[in-house]
């Protein structure tokens, strides 16, 4: 069986404390747990220092253009959909460039987990505000605050037609690696939203504020559309809830397609008469 250490890549660049530390040990360890090995995975990065992870570990990758990851992830899985395919990314990537994807892919509810490294700002680039800053966030491009309110991505994810969304903090390793889990165990498209420290830009969402404001849900229905919606329209400056907020079962798209029924797109051969259609359009 493999191990974290067959998962791992090169030595993390990170700056020291950075949440992402927490989230790659974390995608790893839930890898070993799921008793899968580096070339039964497939993982699509986006760019930022979450992207960075592409070389921190080992597995089958691509480091997709800025947004794109997400549209990459969906055509991986639709070209082989007996493979688990992972999408990782920030919240800049996937809910600003690459909003567009991500709601789309609830829509369609792709069978791919989406895990999203949320710092509410650009941490590759010098810490330029992302789309889930709170209102009023002071950045060097922001000097007198942010303007717009911020995306709310639970809301969005349950809305639009997300199958599973959660939410987990890099600063809680156990709690972390069991949703990642969960959600790559689910059958159609997973959202984990991981609030994620950055130590060297964003000194407002730090540990001490999401140990200070985050909660373990309790007592609540996932399948129930009206409590999820209740609980992820909570403001996101008050308390941050951890855990599976919504999972429902529905086809995933690629289930709905009969001529991915049998097998695999990478898995078949061409047929012995595809020459004369090929010619057709040389």
């Amino acid at each position: 069986m493999a191990t974290v250490q067959d998962f791992s890549g090169y030595t993390p660049t990170w700056c020291s404390g950075c949440g992402n530390w927490g989230i790659g040990r974390a995608v790893m360890s839930s890898l070993v747990e799921q008793q899968l090995d580096p070339s039964q995975v497939m993982m699509i990065f986006d760019i930022g220092c979450s992207g960075n992870m592409n070389d921190f570990v080992n597995a089958y990758a691509m480091h997709s253009l800025h947004g794109r990851s997400i549209a990459n992830a969906v055509g991986a899985k639709l070209a082989n959909h007996q493979l688990p395919v992972l999408v990782v990314g920030g919240d800049g990537a996937l809910y600003g460039e690459g909003g567009n994807h991500f709601l789309h892919a609830c829509r369609g509810n792709h069978d791919i987990t989406v895990i999203v490294h949320d710092n509410r700002v650009y941490g590759l680039t010098k810490g330029q505000v992302s789309p889930s800053a709170d209102k009023g966030y002071v950045s060097k491009t922001t000097p007198a605050g942010i303007i717009e309110a911020p995306v709310h991505p639970l809301l969005l994810a349950i809305t639009q037609g997300a199958t599973f969304v959660a939410q987990t903090f890099a600063g809680n390793q156990l709690h972390l690696t069991q949703t990642i889990t969960a959600a790559m165990q689910h059958k159609g498209f997973s959202v984990v939203n991981v609030l994620q420290p950055c130590v060297t830009f964003n000194k407002v969402n730090t540990y001490g504020y999401y140990f200070q404001k985050s909660y373990q849900l309790k007592d609540h229905d996932a399948s129930n559309f009206e409590a999820a919606l209740k609980v992820a329209a909570k403001p996101l400056v008050e308390k941050f809830p951890l855990g599976v907020i919504y999972q429902v079962e529905r086809p995933a798209y690629h289930q709905q397609l009969p001529q991915l029924a049998e097998t695999a797109l990478v898995k078949r051969t061409k047929p012995a008469e595809a020459g004369q259609f090929i010619a057709a359009f040389t």
